[in-house]
This record gives structure tokens, sequence and C-alpha cells, in this order.
């Protein structure tokens, strides 16, 4: 797992993974457009810490030429009903062009890229890939086009490669599909969603509330996939 100098490989790329739907799917994709990937999966004091294991699961099975796990506290921050445990999970999401909901992580995805961007640089990638989607979504800020475009040009303005003319591109090709959309995609690529989790509020068995937003929009994507839905579910 060394590192390489800048200006490595343009096949090397950098994925976050979460173990969830769509990171899996993500990866997939990847692979499937020849990427020797280097899956990033933060540990940041989420509630949901069981998705680690599956995040493991997904990079193994999906074939990640390596796997970094890293440790980034963000519960001091608090601010989330996914890092804070006094804020409740919420049993469904804010409705479009409402508040923003409780689940919604302060600044996470441009924390998470900037340190993809870290790696990326010194691994000589020039892709990181990142399962931001705009569709099917809980009306997070950091998961719009606007966004990954943003942090692109700021990618290329901010790092030794992207002044020497290398570029970096951030792709999200998720971005603007629904979940069904994304399910199919997946099963055409052989991903086994029974290894995914995406529940925001899991027991310690690793077993899906089926309550929280995350937990209705992956059942409503099975449904209109017209693909069975594999996740265990806590008993009612």
């Amino acid at each position: 797992m060394g590192a390489k100098a800048p200006g490595g490989s343009g096949k090397a790329a950098v994925v976050l993974v979460s173990g969830g739907l769509d990171s899996a799917t993500l990866l997939a994709i990847a692979r499937a457009e020849g990427r020797v990937c280097h899956a990033l999966t933060f540990d940041y004091g989420q509630r949901h810490r069981v998705e680690l294991q599956a995040a493991r699961r997904v990079a193994a099975r999906l074939g990640a030429a390596e796997h970094r796990i890293v440790p980034l506290d963000l519960t001091w921050m608090g601010g989330s009903a996914l890092t804070d445990q006094a804020i409740p999970v919420p049993a469904s999401g804010a409705a479009p062009g409402s508040a923003i909901p409780a689940t919604y992580v302060p600044a996470r995805n441009t924390i998470f890229l900037s340190i993809a961007l870290g790696w990326a640089e010194v691994l000589g990638a020039r892709d990181i890939y990142i399962g931001a989607n705009a569709v099917d979504y809980s009306g997070y800020p950091d998961c719009r086009p606007a966004f990954i475009e943003a942090f692109e040009r700021l990618a290329n303005l901010a790092t030794r490669a992207g002044v020497e003319g290398a570029g970096f591109r951030i792709q999200a090709p998720l971005v603007s599909l629904s979940k069904a959309e994304i399910i199919r995609t997946g099963v055409g690529l052989g991903v086994d969603y029974a290894q995914t989790l995406s529940c925001y509020d899991p027991d310690a068995e690793g077993r899906a509330c089926g309550r929280c937003d995350a937990c209705r929009l992956r059942a409503e994507g099975f449904a209109v996939a017209g693909i069975a839905d594999p996740t265990p579910y806590q008993p009612a």
C-alpha cells in the first residue's frame, strides 16, 4: 500500500465508501470503468457505526485495491442526529423545499472530499468518486451538482497537482439517478445489496430500523425497481 508520487496512473481513483447502497453501487461503477479503486471510509462517530462492517464487506467483495478506514471524530461538533446522541433520528426527513433534516452532518461531504483529495494527490489519482445524489435524497445541500462542481474547481486551485496542470475530477455518477435506477445499475454490475447498510438507526446486529428516511428511500427504491428488498429489518 505504498504511496505514489503525484502524476501517477490515470486508472487510480479514490472512492468514498460508507457501506450503504449508493456507495456500493459507486464502487461497482468505478471498477466497471477500469479504475484501480482505493476505497476510503470514515469512522466519524456516527451512531450507525455498524456501517463500517458493511463498508469492509463492500470493499472486499467489489474488488477495491485497498481500503482505509480513517478515524475522524465529529461528535465534538454535534449538530446532527447522526453524531449527537441527544438528537433523535427523525422518522422521516424534511420535505422538498422545507428545512434541512436533523440527519444532516455539518459540512460532511466537504470534509470527506478534502481528505480524499489529499490522499488522491499522494496516490497520483486524478479521479475521486462520491455517491452524492440529488434526486432521492433528504435535502442535504452537499449532495447537489452545484456543490460537486464547486469542489472540483477548488480541488484544482488548492493543490500542487492542480496548479501544475494534472487536474482532478470529482465523479458523481449517481447524482441524477433515482434510487430505483441506482439499484438496477448495481444489480446489473453484480452488487449484493444484502451486504450493505443504509439505516441511520440500526440495532447492534446491523438490522435496519425501517422507520428513518434512509430506510424509507431504500425500501421505495427496491419497490419501484421491482427487485426484492434483501434488507434485514428489526422486529416491528
